[in-house]
């Protein structure tokens, strides 16, 4: 049995995943254009970006042992952004991030360990990598894209969720030892 498993993985996306939508739901749809520079995706097109971020690995690893021979993808790229160019209000997008991430989270349950343990052979430098250890990218891609949207917070004046839990831990601790 391996000390990591598909149901750990499934687990720690859900969390993450949470978070994100967390964040979705606190800012509001009319700061949804807002980007935090010029030239970057707004918060829609992020949170689009993250609400499809787990279909890209189950084509790879749905994808036998060719891992990723076969896989075109710069029409994948298209696709994606063709996706998160699409005109989304706000509920509509949340919908999308649970839908996408609940879907992800579900098929992240049922891989074995035999499965994770499993060698994919990548273009390039390294030569191949577990499944495991590429199942763990989307949520860290998502994490990088969720501080990308903390700072737009703040850009906006929002204090992030995760700063105000912990101001409020610091704050009953200040009280506690008064």
């Amino acid at each position: 049995m391996s000390a990591y498993t598909g149901k750990d993985l499934a687990r720690a996306f859900r969390g993450v995943r949470s978070h994100t939508i967390q964040i979705a739901n606190e800012i509001p749809e009319d700061k949804y254009t807002a980007t935090g520079a010029p030239g970057t995706k707004t918060v829609a097109q992020l949170l689009t970006h993250i609400a499809l971020n787990g279909r890209f690995p189950r084509l790879i690893h749905g994808n036998g042992d060719k891992g990723f021979a076969g896989l075109d993808f710069q029409a994948l790229m298209r696709e994606m952004a063709a996706e998160e160019g699409t005109s989304r209000n706000k509920s509509e997008i949340i919908a999308m991030l649970q839908k996408e991430g609940d879907e992800f989270a579900s098929w992240l349950e049922t891989l074995s360990d035999d499965f994770l343990a499993q060698r994919v052979p990548l273009p390039g430098d390294p030569p191949s990598k577990t499944r495991l250890e590429m199942l763990l990218g989307p949520k860290e891609h998502e994490m990088h894209h969720r501080a990308q949207l903390m700072l737009i917070e703040r850009q906006l004046g929002i204090t992030p969720h995760l700063t105000r839990a912990r101001q409020e831990q610091q704050a009953a601790a200040a009280r506690s030892n008064a």
